[in-house]
C-alpha cells in the first residue's frame, strides 16, 4: 500500500518525509522515507515544495531527485553542513 500525503484533504502519493529538530529550530525534507514513524511527516510533491518555516527556523531540502533535470539546486548551507556533520562543504 503506498503512502499519502498528511496534509489534511490530500490524497496524492507522499514523495518526501518532513521532520523537525525543534532544539535546532531547522525543518528538513528528504526523500521519502522507508517506512513510516509517527513523529515525522509525509508530503506530496505539491506540499514539499510549497513548504514554509516559521520566522527563525531554517529549511534544508535533502531530497534526492531522479534526474538533473527535476533537481532542484537547493544547497544545504556550509554552516547548517557543519551542524549536522562537523565539517564543511569545501575541506
Amino acid at each position: 500500500m503506498s503512502r499519502t500525503c498528511a496534509r489534511p484533504g490530500c490524497s496524492t502519493a507522499a514523495s518526501a518525509t518532513l521532520l523537525y529538530d525543534y532544539t535546532q529550530r531547522t525543518a528538513s525534507l528528504e526523500s521519502l522515507a522507508t517506512e513510516r514513524h509517527p513523529m515525522e511527516y509525509d508530503l506530496c510533491d505539491a506540499h514539499a515544495d510549497s513548504l514554509t518555516v516559521p520566522q527563525g527556523w531554517r529549511l534544508e531540502d535533502q531530497r534526492v531527485r531522479g534526474s538533473s533535470e527535476d533537481y532542484d539546486d537547493r544547497v544545504t548551507s556550509p554552516t547548517s553542513y557543519d551542524a549536522a556533520y562537523g565539517s564543511t562543504l569545501l575541506s
